[in-house]
């Protein structure tokens, strides 16, 4: 019959869907599949499903891949033809898409576009790098690639993608914050970092966190080369004159809507010019957005110094990803400043301790000791520990920690008793947005969806990504605060011993420290 299928010489899995079509067109029914007889059928026999013949199905069915596996591939020249088609391979087997990716006909980094299946793609990824770095089959079983929106993650937020990996998500809350309550999620592997946050959100909210945001800008500091340091000079003054620096401004500013140039601060080294241009991004974080910017400024400033020789458009003045003290002074991306009152009797029963002790402990390990170790930007406990925590579960660049993390934590006694205390977390360079980047993925637009922070804000460009960066400044205050409760009266060791060790370890570590406890000095809360 001229209309009949030949399915001696087509894959199993393209056979089932032709039949399935065939099926549909005579019947003009949607049909059910009956895993127990490989029938279509308009409704289904409950009453007789044999439940052994569904797990023998389920069995042959697992096996599908495996027999795919076992057909031999057809010649190169007739998958490259079916690659190129508007089958787009969807009719290859893994076994042809794999061959095709040796023979260099579809590139292995984008197979996922090739093939138009990011899926699909991704797994034959895995099958291939298993072969070539002779992995063992079941070193990659526990790495889960499958139900994820790979539309969003590619030429976006990752490449040569082989899955992904999963990170608990806990919440640190209720927070009050500027008269608004938050429940903050944290995606960490460190056990009692959100516990303890959690117990410092409980201390700081009796009375509640005030916030006060100033969005410094993002930036970005090309380096660029003069042939002597007379034409480096020229130019740099040339640069500065308010009217050839409103020229530059308006080219930068022509590459974005959101994108406008506030400043660019220069610095001169010999012959080197380090130009910072530092600019409002709205509730992106922004890197790209100033870097266009930037570029195509250079291009108006290169047209008036022609022997001006761009060496790197980052020229590690800008400083991104690096501690620096320009970004302690000058502040990068939001620049946020907490402040909290946490009465004595909150101080006694969350924190078992008192202002004084805290006060005393603050001053000699956030101040002295961080003076000693000649930290930079390191005036706190652990801050990076929150900032870290919550720019992973929201979508924020991970390894913008080192600058987001720089942090002054002070405590000072308060109240006329002086038994209250008095605190204030200064965050000069949080590096945040609320749009972009990893923000985009499911997982991570729910956390700010959490926070009632996604996406751009409707009305005021920026005042997202500013409430974002208030949060997480209140948020390593809370964090803060629970260490420190938690050094002064020895609990750190215990509290990590309960939440990252086993009953037995925890037992046994109890039993050495009712014993080193008879010997261990007190801490003298006396002394100012």
């Amino acid at each position: 019959m001229a209309n009949q299928l030949n399915l001696s010489k087509v894959p199993v899995s393209v056979a089932m869907n032709q039949s399935m079509e065939t099926t549909n067109v005579q019947e003009n029914k949607r049909p059910i599949f009956d895993i127990t007889t490989d029938s279509f059928d308009e409704e289904p026999e409950t009453s007789s499903i044999n439940p052994d013949q569904v797990t023998k199905k389920l069995k042959d069915l697992s096996c599908a891949e495996e027999d795919e596996e076992n057909l031999p591939a057809r010649p190169l020249i007739v998958c490259v033809q079916i690659l190129n088609s508007d089958d787009a391979g969807e009719s290859l087997t893994d076994k042809e898409i794999r061959m095709l990716v040796k023979a260099g006909h579809c590139p292995l980094y984008k197979i996922e576009k090739m093939l138009n299946n990011p899926e699909r793609g991704v797994k034959i990824r895995r099958q291939i790098v298993t072969e070539n770095a002779k992995f063992a089959p079941q070193i990659l079983s526990d790495l889960p690639y499958t139900s994820y929106d790979y539309s969003k993650v590619m030429n976006a937020c990752c490449e040569n993608v082989l899955g992904y990996v999963q990170i608990p998500l806990g919440y640190a809350g209720p927070l009050l914050l500027d008269g608004k309550t938050y429940y903050v999620p944290m995606a960490t592997t460190e056990g009692a970092l959100v516990a303890s946050t959690n117990r410092g959100c409980k201390a700081i909210s009796a009375r509640g966190v005030t916030s006060v945001v100033h969005d410094v800008g993002m930036t970005r500091a090309p380096c660029v080369r003069f042939p002597d340091i007379s034409q480096a000079a020229k130019a740099k003054a040339w640069i500065e004159t308010t009217e050839n620096y409103e020229a530059i401004k308006a080219m930068f500013n022509s590459t974005s809507r959101f994108g406008r140039l506030q400043e660019i601060m220069i610095a001169m080294n010999g012959p080197l010019l380090f130009l910072r241009f530092r600019s409002h991004t709205g509730d992106a974080m922004g890197m790209n957005m100033v870097s266009k910017g930037t570029e195509k400024a250079l291009t108006h400033i290169k047209e008036n110094f022609p022997e001006m020789e761009v060496i790197s458009l980052s020229g590690n003045f800008c400083a991104d990803k690096k501690p620096t003290a320009v970004n302690w002074i000058k502040g990068r991306g939001k620049s946020v400043v907490c402040e909290a009152i946490i009465p004595a009797e909150q101080l006694r029963s969350i924190l078992k301790t008192d202002a004084k002790t805290l006060a005393q402990c603050n001053k000699l390990k956030n101040l002295v000791g961080s003076s000693m170790a000649g930290s930079i930007g390191g005036n706190n406990a652990h801050a990076a520990n929150m900032v870290t925590a919550i720019f992973i579960a929201t979508g924020q660049d991970p390894a913008q920690n080192v600058t987001s993390s720089n942090c002054s934590t002070s405590m000072e006694v308060y109240g006329k008793n002086e038994e209250d205390l008095y605190m204030t977390c200064t965050m000069p360079s949080l590096e945040v947005g609320t749009i972009g980047g990893g923000t985009v993925l499911t997982a991570q637009s729910a956390c700010l969806n959490m926070l009632g922070l996604r996406g751009s804000h409707p009305t005021d460009p920026s005042q997202n990504a500013k409430t974002l960066a208030s949060v997480i400044c209140a948020t390593v205050m809370a964090g803060e605060i629970s260490l420190m409760a938690a050094l002064v009266n020895n609990d750190l060791v215990k509290s990590h011993m309960v939440h990252n060790r086993s009953a037995t370890n925890l037992a046994e570590f109890q039993k050495q420290e009712l014993a080193a406890m008879q010997n261990f000095p007190k801490f003298d809360n006396t002394r100012n």
